[in-house]
């Protein structure tokens, strides 16, 4: 369902603009499928930049993880745990 609003709907509506620039009525028809066509690459650019700022959530997420790993164990999960002195 996702791939379909992301993909599926955006492509939907700049197909309906493009018919309405072959199809439309000639006085307003290239003025009306421009105005689909925005409405489509709007709908998918809006996807895509959500998608952009919802990756910047994710990255934070897991650089906290790493931050309380390293407060419990000393070292970051990446590295291998200092070995003990003697």
């Amino acid at each position: 369902m996702m791939r379909f609003v992301r993909y599926g709907l955006p492509l939907i509506v700049v197909v309906a603009g493009i018919v309405a620039v072959a199809l439309g009525p000639d006085d307003s028809r290239w003025d009306g499928g421009a105005a689909i066509i925005g409405a489509g690459l709007a709908v998918w650019m809006l996807n895509f930049f959500f998608r952009i700022g919802a990756s910047g959530d994710r990255e934070r997420d897991e650089e906290e993880r790493a931050r309380e790993f390293f407060d419990l164990h000393g070292h970051w999960p990446d590295e291998e745990p200092p070995r003990p002195t003697q």
